[in-house]
Protein backbone atom coordinates (compact mmCIF):
# COMPACT_ATOMS: atom_id res chain seq x y z
CA UNK A 1 0.00 0.00 0.00
CA UNK A 2 2.65 2.18 0.60
CA UNK A 3 4.89 3.57 -2.01
CA UNK A 4 8.06 5.69 -1.23
CA UNK A 5 6.16 6.27 1.71
CA UNK A 6 3.11 7.73 0.38
CA UNK A 7 0.32 5.62 0.79
CA UNK A 8 -2.12 4.78 -2.10
CA UNK A 9 -5.59 5.73 -1.34
CA UNK A 10 -7.15 4.22 -4.13
CA UNK A 11 -6.21 0.67 -3.18
CA UNK A 12 -7.07 1.34 0.69
CA UNK A 13 -10.64 -0.85 1.82
CA UNK A 14 -13.77 1.21 1.89
CA UNK A 15 -14.49 1.63 5.43
CA UNK A 16 -17.61 3.78 5.71
CA UNK A 17 -19.95 4.91 2.63
CA UNK A 18 -21.27 8.28 2.26
CA UNK A 19 -24.97 7.22 3.10
CA UNK A 20 -23.81 5.41 6.01
CA UNK A 21 -21.62 8.51 7.12
CA UNK A 22 -25.13 10.64 6.31
CA UNK A 23 -27.28 8.83 8.28
CA UNK A 24 -25.04 8.22 10.98
CA UNK A 25 -24.67 12.31 12.12
CA UNK A 26 -27.93 13.25 11.03
CA UNK A 27 -29.55 15.12 13.87
CA UNK A 28 -33.07 14.60 15.41
CA UNK A 29 -35.43 17.08 15.53
CA UNK A 30 -37.55 17.11 18.79
CA UNK A 31 -39.40 19.35 21.35
CA UNK A 32 -39.70 19.78 24.82
CA UNK A 33 -43.26 19.03 25.48
CA UNK A 34 -43.40 19.25 28.95
CA UNK A 35 -40.39 19.60 31.58
CA UNK A 36 -40.93 19.02 35.55
CA UNK A 37 -38.46 18.51 38.51
CA UNK A 38 -37.81 14.05 37.60
CA UNK A 39 -39.19 14.02 34.32
CA UNK A 40 -39.05 14.71 31.25
CA UNK A 41 -41.19 14.56 28.08
CA UNK A 42 -39.63 14.93 24.54
CA UNK A 43 -41.82 15.21 21.38
CA UNK A 44 -39.89 13.87 18.21
CA UNK A 45 -40.29 15.02 14.61
CA UNK A 46 -41.91 12.52 12.18
CA UNK A 47 -39.41 12.07 10.57
CA UNK A 48 -37.24 10.45 13.04
CA UNK A 49 -40.29 8.11 14.56
CA UNK A 50 -39.08 4.72 13.96
CA UNK A 51 -38.92 2.02 16.56
CA UNK A 52 -35.44 1.19 15.98
CA UNK A 53 -34.09 4.64 16.22
CA UNK A 54 -36.09 6.01 19.23
CA UNK A 55 -35.45 2.28 20.48
CA UNK A 56 -31.65 3.11 20.44
CA UNK A 57 -32.32 6.96 21.90
CA UNK A 58 -34.28 4.75 24.76
CA UNK A 59 -31.32 2.33 25.34
CA UNK A 60 -28.63 4.86 25.78
CA UNK A 61 -30.23 7.10 27.60
CA UNK A 62 -31.16 4.28 30.57
CA UNK A 63 -27.41 3.55 30.52
CA UNK A 64 -27.18 6.77 32.04
CA UNK A 65 -26.98 6.89 35.65
CA UNK A 66 -29.50 9.68 36.77
CA UNK A 67 -32.24 8.24 34.77
CA UNK A 68 -34.92 6.13 36.47
CA UNK A 69 -36.71 5.47 33.54
CA UNK A 70 -37.35 6.31 29.60
CA UNK A 71 -40.66 5.49 27.79
CA UNK A 72 -40.77 5.49 24.34
CA UNK A 73 -44.70 5.80 21.87
CA UNK A 74 -43.33 5.56 18.52
CA UNK A 75 -46.95 6.54 17.29
CA UNK A 76 -46.97 9.71 18.83
CA UNK A 77 -43.38 10.11 18.73
CA UNK A 78 -42.74 10.80 22.85
CA UNK A 79 -40.02 9.87 24.68
CA UNK A 80 -40.91 10.35 28.44
CA UNK A 81 -37.41 10.79 31.17
CA UNK A 82 -37.63 9.94 34.58
CA UNK A 83 -34.66 11.31 36.05
CA UNK A 84 -33.35 11.97 39.46
CA UNK A 85 -34.04 15.80 39.60
CA UNK A 86 -33.90 19.19 39.17
CA UNK A 87 -30.17 18.68 39.29
CA UNK A 88 -29.51 15.83 36.64
CA UNK A 89 -31.60 17.55 34.27
CA UNK A 90 -28.50 19.21 32.47
CA UNK A 91 -26.75 15.79 32.24
CA UNK A 92 -30.05 14.31 30.87
CA UNK A 93 -30.08 17.19 28.10
CA UNK A 94 -26.30 16.85 27.57
CA UNK A 95 -26.94 13.34 26.97
CA UNK A 96 -29.63 13.69 24.28
CA UNK A 97 -27.46 16.34 22.05
CA UNK A 98 -24.44 13.90 22.39
CA UNK A 99 -27.11 11.60 21.03
CA UNK A 100 -27.97 13.66 17.98
CA UNK A 101 -31.08 15.28 19.47
CA UNK A 102 -31.41 19.05 18.85
CA UNK A 103 -34.35 20.79 20.35
CA UNK A 104 -36.77 23.23 18.91
CA UNK A 105 -40.11 23.69 17.58
CA UNK A 106 -40.46 20.78 15.76
CA UNK A 107 -43.35 21.72 12.74
CA UNK A 108 -42.21 20.65 9.93
CA UNK A 109 -44.56 20.72 7.15
CA UNK A 110 -46.49 23.44 8.81
CA UNK A 111 -46.13 27.16 8.34
CA UNK A 112 -45.59 29.57 11.95
CA UNK A 113 -49.50 30.29 11.57
CA UNK A 114 -50.99 27.23 10.92
CA UNK A 115 -48.98 26.27 13.56
CA UNK A 116 -50.02 29.38 15.92
CA UNK A 117 -53.72 28.78 14.79
CA UNK A 118 -53.37 24.94 16.20
CA UNK A 119 -51.87 25.94 19.14
CA UNK A 120 -54.62 28.53 19.70
CA UNK A 121 -57.26 25.59 18.79
CA UNK A 122 -56.11 23.37 21.16
CA UNK A 123 -55.41 25.74 23.78
CA UNK A 124 -59.40 26.52 23.95
CA UNK A 125 -59.98 23.21 23.77
CA UNK A 126 -58.54 22.50 26.62
CA UNK A 127 -59.94 25.66 28.40
CA UNK A 128 -63.41 24.46 27.47
CA UNK A 129 -63.06 20.81 29.12
CA UNK A 130 -61.91 22.65 32.13
CA UNK A 131 -64.63 24.55 32.46
CA UNK A 132 -67.37 22.10 31.77
CA UNK A 133 -65.63 19.48 34.03
CA UNK A 134 -64.61 16.91 30.88
CA UNK A 135 -68.06 16.81 30.04
CA UNK A 136 -68.20 18.47 26.33
CA UNK A 137 -64.96 20.01 24.18
CA UNK A 138 -64.96 21.30 20.96
CA UNK A 139 -65.15 18.76 19.05
CA UNK A 140 -69.38 18.08 20.34
CA UNK A 141 -69.57 21.87 19.88
CA UNK A 142 -68.80 22.59 16.52
CA UNK A 143 -70.52 20.08 15.31
CA UNK A 144 -73.48 20.58 17.49
CA UNK A 145 -73.66 24.54 16.69
CA UNK A 146 -73.43 23.50 12.65
CA UNK A 147 -76.14 21.44 13.78
CA UNK A 148 -78.52 23.98 15.06
CA UNK A 149 -77.52 26.47 12.45
CA UNK A 150 -78.70 24.34 9.84
CA UNK A 151 -82.00 23.81 12.21
CA UNK A 152 -82.17 27.85 12.55
CA UNK A 153 -81.63 28.03 8.79
CA UNK A 154 -84.50 25.27 7.85
CA UNK A 155 -86.95 27.06 10.57
CA UNK A 156 -86.53 30.73 9.30
CA UNK A 157 -85.91 30.18 5.45
CA UNK A 158 -87.64 26.84 4.86
CA UNK A 159 -85.86 24.82 2.36
CA UNK A 160 -84.55 27.59 0.48
CA UNK A 161 -82.10 26.49 -1.86
CA UNK A 162 -80.29 29.60 -2.13
CA UNK A 163 -77.38 31.18 0.54
CA UNK A 164 -76.48 27.84 2.72
CA UNK A 165 -79.00 25.50 2.41
CA UNK A 166 -80.05 23.42 5.69
CA UNK A 167 -78.74 20.41 4.16
CA UNK A 168 -75.33 21.51 3.87
CA UNK A 169 -75.11 22.59 7.34
CA UNK A 170 -76.51 19.36 8.26
CA UNK A 171 -74.00 17.06 6.50
CA UNK A 172 -70.89 19.00 7.71
CA UNK A 173 -72.40 19.11 11.59
CA UNK A 174 -72.93 15.08 10.96
CA UNK A 175 -69.32 14.50 8.59
CA UNK A 176 -67.35 16.74 10.96
CA UNK A 177 -68.74 14.96 14.53
CA UNK A 178 -67.68 11.22 12.99
CA UNK A 179 -64.48 12.72 11.90
CA UNK A 180 -63.28 14.16 14.98
CA UNK A 181 -64.66 11.12 17.36
CA UNK A 182 -63.15 8.64 14.57
CA UNK A 183 -59.21 9.88 15.28
CA UNK A 184 -59.90 10.49 18.91
CA UNK A 185 -60.96 6.78 19.33
CA UNK A 186 -58.02 5.93 17.20
CA UNK A 187 -55.92 7.24 19.11
CA UNK A 188 -57.50 5.88 22.97
CA UNK A 189 -56.93 2.53 21.72
CA UNK A 190 -53.62 2.91 20.66
CA UNK A 191 -52.18 4.57 24.37
CA UNK A 192 -52.50 2.28 27.24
Amino acid sequence: MSKNGYINLTKMPQILDEKSIKKAFQPISTRVVSSTPGRLRLRVAHSHRQSEQMEKIANALQAHPNINQVRTNVQNGSIVINHDGKDSLKDVLATLRDLGIIFGDITLGKSEAAAEVSNAVVDLNKRVRQATNNAVDLRFLFPLGLGMFSIRQLVTRGLQLEIIPWYVLAWYAFDSFIKLHATSQVQSTKEP
